[in-house]
């Protein structure tokens, strides 16, 4: 029953966040499994830079991901490689740098021909990573930035080319999916606000996974609205570095007393916790 309070408390801030969320013009989106009722089940994040939103849905498909980007979204979208998010413009697409890393590391595992295009592939992740931390730093100006991206570019769109040319079927269809999508590894290049990797909805995801180690799950509709609220309610005041606990006691006063609850959108600045 308190937990159901606590849910009814922050259904409203929690709908806000997610119309907030997606408005937003550059957001990461990544699933993982859970179960409700003992039936498998998919936990959803959509994370931007300032708020971010989670959802428990029965299917891991292309229909639950446009509706929670937004049937018409302009979005920037930063995901892995997982074929739902297929539907989106390539332009609109931001490709999991961390993903492709351990992708490559698997071609360097197959040994022979695909062993020699991954040491390549690696060895310009790491020179792209080491740049873009500089970037981040500011040590390195973005035009800089740019204009050292596009020989990289250059060597990574040949050894895609190359690597689709190979025996190894396995390596040669991947180099072939990764060069269709060619532009979206380096949308975060052009536009600024966008990450090279998906470790934003990854990161976020992290507190759901071992709260599904530790409950095995939920046992209802009603039991997952609450865990997909209080995550949503945690992530984002954490982001905004806001208390979790003072929210809460807040919201449950308001609904108490009949009155609106605090939002969960950010102000003009952040919020130093108490």
């Amino acid at each position: 029953q308190l937990e159901q309070h606590v849910s009814a408390a922050v259904a409203a801030p929690v709908a806000e966040a997610w119309a907030y969320v997606q408005r937003q013009p550059a957001l990461h989106i990544d699933e993982t499994g859970w179960r409700e009722a003992g039936v498998k089940a998919w936990l959803w994040t959509v994370a931007s830079a300032l708020v971010t939103v989670f959802t428990i849905r029965p299917r891991r498909d292309r229909e639950v991901a446009r509706d929670l980007l937004g049937e018409d979204t302009t979005a920037i979208i930063g995901s892995d490689r997982f074929t739902v998010y297929d539907y989106l413009p390539v332009s609109q697409r931001q490709t999991c740098w961390a993903h492709l890393q351990r992708t490559f590391e698997q071609f360097v595992d197959r040994g022979g021909e695909a062993a020699r295009v991954g040491k390549i592939l690696l060895q310009c992740t790491h020179q792209l990573f080491t740049w873009w931390h500089r970037v981040r730093d500011g040590t390195l100006q973005r035009s800089s930035f740019q204009t050292y991206i596009s020989d990289l570019r250059s060597e990574v769109r040949f050894q895609l080319w190359y690597g689709g040319q190979l025996a190894d079927d396995q390596t040669a269809a991947t180099c072939a999916n990764l060069l269709a999508m060619e532009p979206a590894l380096w949308t975060f290049v052009r536009q600024e606000g966008v990450e090279p990797t998906n470790n934003t909805a990854e990161r976020a995801l992290r507190h759901g996974v071992l709260w599904r180690h530790t409950s095995f799950g939920t046992h209802s509709p009603a039991g997952s609205r609450f865990v997909e609220r209080m995550l949503t309610v945690r992530d984002t005041l954490r982001q905004q570095q806001r208390n979790v606990l003072d929210y809460l006691t807040r919201a449950c006063q308001a609904a108490l007393s009949h009155q609106p609850a605090p939002s969960l959108l950010p102000t003009a600045g952040p919020q130093p916790q108490p």
